[in-house]
C-alpha cells in the first residue's frame, strides 16, 4: 500500500503537540479524511492528548472540514485531553461565529497565547 504525503506539520513541545496544516484549502474530502486520522493517531498516542491546531495560512476550510474538528474534539474530550485552536483567518472565524463553533473550541488568535493556555 502506498504511502500518501502527511497533510500536516506536526511539532511537539513538551506535552503539547502543535498541528499546522500544509495545505492552504481544506476543501479536499479525500485529504479531509486523512488529515483526520492523522490527527487522530497522533490523540491516541496520547494519555492526555494536548492539541494545538494553528491555522496559520489556511484560507478555506469546508463544512466537512469543520465536521473533523468536532470529532477530533470529541475523542480529545473522551481521552479527558484539551484542545485549542489558534491564527484562524478572520474570514474563517465568521463561520465559526455564525456556526456557533467559537462556543464550542477554545479559540485564540496567536499560537503562542494557546499554548500558554494550556493546563
Amino acid at each position: 500500500m502506498p504511502t500518501s504525503e502527511s497533510r500536516l506539520k506536526v511539532k511537539r513541545d513538551g506535552l503539547i503537540i502543535e498541528v499546522q496544516f500544509r495545505d492552504r484549502n481544506i476543501l479536499d474530502e479525500a485529504n479531509i479524511q486523512q488529515i483526520g486520522e492523522e490527527i487522530r493517531s497522533l490523540i491516541d498516542a496520547e494519555a492526555t492528548p494536548k492539541l494545538l491546531i494553528n491555522f496559520t495560512d489556511v484560507d478555506h476550510l469546508s463544512s466537512a472540514a469543520l465536521g473533523t474538528l468536532i470529532t477530533v474534539n470529541n475523542r480529545i474530550r473522551t481521552l479527558k485531553g484539551q484542545l485549542r485552536l489558534s491564527n484562524i483567518d478572520p474570514q474563517i472565524y465568521q463561520v465559526f461565529v455564525i456556526t456557533r463553533l467559537n462556543k464550542l473550541f477554545e479559540i485564540h488568535d496567536a499560537a503562542d497565547k494557546a499554548r500558554a493556555s494550556f493546563k
